[in-house]
């Protein structure tokens, strides 16, 4: 299922499937006393697993991983908000979508 972004610029970025295991690892870390931000540099950590996801329709628009996850790390007030349970996912998801989106070069 495509979402979220209008097609106006021919990008169509997928629905993913809220990723419980992660938001629980990361919530733990939390609460357990660790800089949730490490998870952000991390192959398992939610910005990882919407690239592999959005990849295919970013790259080719002009955004690489690394401009990818400036924008993510740039949303981390909202990521933490999703991640304490006072954001929904797809709320989340959908408004990171819009950001990206804004933040395509040629924008």
């Amino acid at each position: 299922m495509s979402i979220f972004v209008q097609p106006t610029e021919g990008v169509h970025l997928e629905h993913l499937d809220e990723p419980v295991e992660i938001r629980h690892s990361l919530r733990q870390a939390i609460l357990d006393g660790e800089d949730w931000r490490e998870g952000f540099s991390s192959d398992i950590c939610i910005g990882a697993v919407l690239w592999e996801r959005w990849r295919p329709a970013l790259e080719p628009a002009g955004m690489d991983r690394e401009a990818f996850f400036d924008v993510v790390i740039g949303y981390g007030r909202e990521l933490w908000l999703w991640l304490m349970g006072e954001r929904q996912w797809d709320e989340f998801l959908s408004a990171l979508a819009g950001r990206v989106h804004r933040r395509l070069p040629d924008r």
